[in-house]
């Protein structure tokens, strides 16, 4: 049975949510405030914002799941990798990206590659936030599941409805003042609730002896497919979602380049601490409830099953704030790709009212289809993992290329993309496991290489450009 009183503390953090995120609707005046909150945001907003995005179903219901399952190998990926992409984007990427003044990942490609490099990345962006989106509706449903036994697709529907309404209504400022809060709940709750749930479940030291020493494995003791694998899960997110619009949108929002990459390293360093006590929870629920017969559930099981009322409601609500900071910003990131990009590669004088007009448009539709692939999935972890290959295998390269190497141009941005991408699919076919989407990388640098060198005098590399069409020098670049 539910409990009523749980029930009606989740409501109402709901119902607080919805209502911040309609608020943050006053102050979209054009796309500019929709798609990177007018490029005001502070060090705290844009630290918390970014800290909020990460902290998703991924690692608060998935890496705790793979957790119970196979111990701190079967989450490298998320925290780890995660945490490692935090920390480059603030060394290598983030500062002079802001100094560019753009809105999107995608316009990076088009102002230094030209339109049809910024199609491709627009193309190559949208596919993995859909799949994002729907890991952390699945993740959703699950809570609901856990609090009220009732099928998870009502809760997957309930949370793409409130998502999608103040998503739609306030765009960058809405996610950026419902993260400030969710990213509050979540690192209170998790650092004031883990201590109390393992001393219930007899303390750490004693839960640490029922654990076998090879859940806390480090690195493989395999063969090389072994080790490929696990350089595979450190650099999908660690390296692919350097291309990632919501990281990129949130560090073009920031108010200067300095808040742009101190705040990457601070939310690095939140990432790799508060991050890791989902991992605990889900190796100390291995020992508690070793036969959960849906591993998915195991930080809802411990939850119910050893806090009082006053705590669950603490718990629940830290968990949910994790889901919605991140599906929020799944949402946006792609349809700021689609009214930013898209629209004006296809109709270049668009105005600003008709980008406004297409992007919350977007939102709408790619909410739609985030919902069908949630309620056809199951794996949570699996699904927000692999969102990431597409990323790594088309538009890590030349990305990287763009910004540090002055000899790269359009038509070898184009031939990274595309045999990164056909190298990934063909690699995937073979009968052999391997990791193909970070094996794509290689094929994609020689590929742009090749290419670059080949058609120098043919199409001259484009300089780095500011807002206002003016080069940019190639210094300051670290973010140090």
């Amino acid at each position: 049975m539910a409990n009523p009183l749980v029930l009606i503390g989740l409501v109402v953090y709901l119902a607080v949510m919805l209502g911040v995120g309609l608020y943050a609707g006053r102050r979209v005046r054009n796309s500019t405030d929709f798609i990177v909150a007018g490029q005001r945001l502070p060090l705290l907003l844009c630290t918390a914002t970014l800290a909020a995005t990460w902290f998703g179903g991924g690692i608060c219901i998935g890496a705790a799941s793979a957790a119970y399952k196979g111990g701190i190998l079967a989450v490298i990926a998320d925290p780890f990798g995660a945490a490692l992409c935090l920390f480059i984007a603030g060394l290598f990427y983030v500062r002079l990206m802001r100094r560019m003044g753009l809105m999107t990942i995608a316009s990076f490609f088009s102002r230094r590659f030209g339109p049809q490099a910024g199609l491709l990345a627009s193309l190559c962006t949208i596919p993995a936030y859909v799949g994002w989106t729907g890991s952390l509706l699945v993740a959703f449903g699950r809570i609901l599941q856990s609090l009220t036994g009732i099928d998870p697709t009502v809760g997957i529907c309930a949370a793409a409805a409130m998502v999608l309404i103040y998503t739609w209504a306030g765009g960058m400022w809405a996610v950026t003042l419902t993260d400030f809060i969710q990213v509050t709940v979540l690192v209170l709750g998790l650092f004031i609730l883990t201590p109390i749930l393992l001393g219930d479940m007899g303390g750490w030291k004693a839960l640490v002896a029922q654990i076998p020493a090879s859940r806390f494995d480090f690195y493989p003791r395999g063969d090389a497919a072994s080790w490929l694998s696990y350089a595979r899960d450190w650099l999908v997110i660690g390296l692919g979602n350097l291309a990632g619009q919501d990281l990129i949108q949130r560090s073009l929002s920031s108010r200067d380049e300095k808040v742009a990459y101190r705040s990457a390293y601070l939310a690095g360093l939140l990432y790799i601490t508060v991050g890791l006590l989902p991992v605990f929870l889900g190796m100390a629920g291995a020992v508690v409830l070793p036969d959960l017969a849906d591993p998915d559930l195991v930080m809802m099981a411990l939850a119910l099953e050893y806090l009082p009322d006053l705590a669950l409601i603490l718990f629940m609500g830290a968990l949910v704030s994790a889901l919605l900071s991140s599906a929020d910003s799944a949402l946006l990131a792609p349809a700021s790709v689609i009214g930013w990009d898209l629209l004006r590669y296809f109709k270049p004088d668009a105005e600003e009212r008709s980008s406004l007009r297409v992007t919350r448009l977007s939102v709408l539709l790619l909410g739609a289809v985030s919902l069908l692939l949630a309620l056809r999935t199951a794996s949570v972890y699996d699904l927000m993992v692999n969102s990431w290959s597409v990323l790594l295998a088309s538009l890590f390269v030349p990305l990287t290329a763009g910004l540090w190497w002055p000899k790269s141009n359009g038509p070898g941005a184009l031939a990274s993309i595309g045999v990164g991408l056909c190298a990934w699919q063909a690699l995937k076919a073979l009968p052999v496991d391997l990791p193909a989407d970070l094996l794509a990388v290689p094929f994609s640098a020689l590929a742009l290489v090749i290419v670059s060198l080949l058609t120098q005098k043919k199409a001259p590399p484009q300089p780095l450009l500011d807002a206002e069409g003016r080069p940019l020098a190639y210094e300051n670049r670290l973010g140090i």
